[in-house]
């Protein structure tokens, strides 16, 4: 067995050294990350008849949940999906926190709204990690093969976004998601290729017997992922046959891929009639291609070597020549897999295996398609622009989700992008949120946004402040904030914006001087408008600085000056009645000097006097009669 493992490896080195690729990797050692998910419901769920876990969607995106109809029997037995209405933005995302980086099978099944009223079939594009691998075509719902999308693609920190897109045709609307971790060189292209491609299935055929089944269904390795594997019986009827054995297949479930051994256990095969096989499928002209043909020698009649020769032509080019399953294989019952990649600038791919010795034989093909994976934004870029959807209470038309500049099909409204090869990101460079109903504030953060040449927000309902850290922004050119409710002064760091050229802030309620090192600026061939400010002077055409004060200043100063009168008003108050009070006790004082005055009290006196000298006469005598005689 060894002996013939690695004859097996030898020759396939061989091959691979032409233009087919033959990779040995170690196997993983721990099961792999995992996850279902039932769009739409809001309890675990289990399908037969595998009893699949799907987990309840709680707390990955927006959109709206509703009643499902399947539109194919290979998609999973939910009764839920998820959808987006255009009318809260072109751009919705599933944001999946927590998983391990490594590469993964994304698989995202359709469905279509069990609502007679909905249910139209809507037609969308689809983007992971910011590139698009999949757009649906009218018709789809009728198409087994078209009610789910599949990327195989490499996540390089702990989150995967998968977002859908809106076209104007219909509202997207998911049945299910999966993503299930794979071995991290499965379907390696090589080093040229690297690890930033996406890689998109487009024709999966198992040939030979059978019904359309999933890895799991024929007891696949969970490190192959799950994938759907359609079943082709003839490439040309009556030109060739289909065969299969009950047999154990060798070199099956090994890394870096995991075929199932069920995939290599039938296959068709050529005849008398016509030894070679032939089969061709439509594709995107002027794009790459990554094939993987599979082949087992489990035809009893061929049991050694040069018993069955062939060459294997894509469009016409030999690929593959003398291709002999037992001589590379080893011996009969043993799995073989040859892999090219290629540009084709055509619309269809021909798959032709000529034999120069007995029949062709063929188990399974895949065909993908290789997309390079897009660049994303700056990180920082991202956090910044999505303070701002915030802070401005962007309308839910605007979407502004997954990533602002990536794909390059489905960029955020409002935001231009521009690719900065020196640091591989992509940057924004300028805003235009015009005439949108913006309201709220602009937050500091907006100074993350480094790369800015243009912002135009202007005519919206903006309050508050212009940020002092606007002046960071060295390479800002327009600045338009016109038509807003802005407050307060004038930045000095705008000054310090050396490639302003526009400025308007006409419209606002700014008060305040203007800074200095912006009133000169116009002489340099730059547009300013200050206008519409009431309380802005200090340059020609505005009102000069000093008498004339701002709308504030004279409330202040019209405050102040009642203050004042109040409190005048309250000490001549006080005055008044200290001064009656003196007046009154004078007026007193003067009518007891008067005669009469005087006349009256000299009587009262002697009366008293008189009452007086009475009374101690009285007490006097009672005191003599009180005393004993002796």
């Amino acid at each position: 067995m060894q002996l013939r493992s690695a004859i097996f490896q030898l020759l396939l080195l061989h091959i691979s050294l032409s233009t087919t690729s033959f990779w040995v990797f170690p196997a993983q050692a721990n099961e792999p990350f995992t996850l279902r998910i039932s769009c739409g419901s809001r309890d675990d769920v289990r399908t037969p008849p595998t009893n699949t876990l799907w987990y309840r969607d709680f707390g990955y995106t927006g959109g709206r949940f509703a009643n499902a109809t399947r539109p194919s029997f290979v998609s999973p037995p939910l009764k839920t999906l998820r959808f987006f209405p255009l009318s809260d933005g072109p751009e919705n995302c599933y944001d999946i926190e927590n998983i391990p980086a490594g590469r993964y099978q994304i698989r995202v099944f359709f469905g279509l709204i069990a609502d007679p009223n909905l249910a139209s079939e809507p037609i969308f594009d689809l983007s992971v990690e910011g590139t698009q691998f999949a757009s649906l075509k009218p018709g789809w719902s009728g198409v087994d093969e078209q009610s789910f999308a599949e990327a195989i693609v490499d996540i390089t920190d702990t989150s995967a976004s998968i977002c859908f897109h809106g076209t104007g045709h219909g509202d997207p609307s998911i049945l299910s998601i999966e993503v299930l971790q794979i071995d991290d060189n499965a379907y390696y292209l090589g080093k040229s290729w690297g690890n930033k491609v996406v890689l998109r299935p487009v024709k999966r055929l198992s040939s030979g017997t059978g019904k359309p089944a999933f890895d799991e269904d024929m007891n696949g390795t969970n490190w192959g992922g799950d994938r759907f594997w359609k079943p082709i019986k003839s490439f040309s009827t009556g030109d060739d046959q289909a065969i299969s054995t009950e047999n154990v297949i060798a070199e099956t479930s090994v890394p870096p891929n995991f075929y199932a051994q069920a995939l290599y256990q039938s296959a068709i095969v050529g005849t008398d009639r016509e030894p070679g096989l032939s089969f061709q499928i439509d594709i995107d002209p002027n794009k790459n291609y990554s094939l993987w043909l599979h082949f087992a020698e489990i035809d009893p009649a061929v049991t050694k070597e040069l018993q069955r020769v062939f060459d294997v032509l894509i469009n016409g080019d030999v690929t593959f020549k003398e291709v002999d399953v037992i001589r590379m294989t080893g011996e009969q019952y043993t799995a073989l897999v040859l892999n090219t990649t290629l540009s084709v600038s055509g619309k269809s791919l021909k798959i032709t295996l000529n034999p120069s010795a007995g029949h062709a034989i063929i188990s399974a093909i895949e065909v993908f398609e290789i997309i390079t994976a897009e660049m994303t934004t700056s990180p920082d870029e991202v956090s910044a622009l999505r303070t701002l959807k915030s802070m401005l209470g962007l309308p839910l038309r605007f979407g502004w989700n997954g990533d602002p500049c990536v794909p390059q099909q489905h960029p955020w409204s409002g935001v231009d992008c521009q690719f900065d090869s020196a640091h591989g990101k992509w940057v924004i460079d300028g805003l235009g949120l015009d005439y949108q109903g913006l309201r709220g504030f602009l937050p500091n953060e907006i100074s993350k946004l480094q790369h800015l040449q243009s912002i135009n927000l202007s005519e919206n309902s903006i309050r508050g402040p212009i940020p002092v850290t606007l002046g960071d922004i060295s390479g800002l050119q327009v600045l338009d904030l016109s038509y807003n409710e802005l407050n307060g002064t004038i930045p000095e760091s705008l000054g310090a914006l050396k490639n302003l050229q526009i400025l308007n802030l006409n419209g606002n309620s700014l008060t305040g001087k203007v800074p200095a090192n912006l009133g000169g600026r116009p002489l340099h061939r730059a547009r300013f408008n200050f206008t519409g400010n009431d309380g802005l002077c200090g340059i020609p055409g505005l009102p000069a600085c000093g008498p004339h004060l701002s709308v504030g200043a004279k409330i202040g100063i019209a405050f102040g000056s009642l203050f004042g009168l109040l409190f005048v008003l309250v000490f001549i108050t006080c005055w008044w009645k200290r001064r009656q009070n003196i007046l009154r006790a004078q007026k007193l004082a003067a009518a007891r000097e008067a005669p009469y005055a005087k006349a009256r009290t000299h009587f009262r006196d002697i009366q008293l006097g008189k009452q007086h000298r009475q009374l101690e006469a009285s007490k006097n005598a009672h005191a003599s009669e009180s005393v004993p005689l002796s």
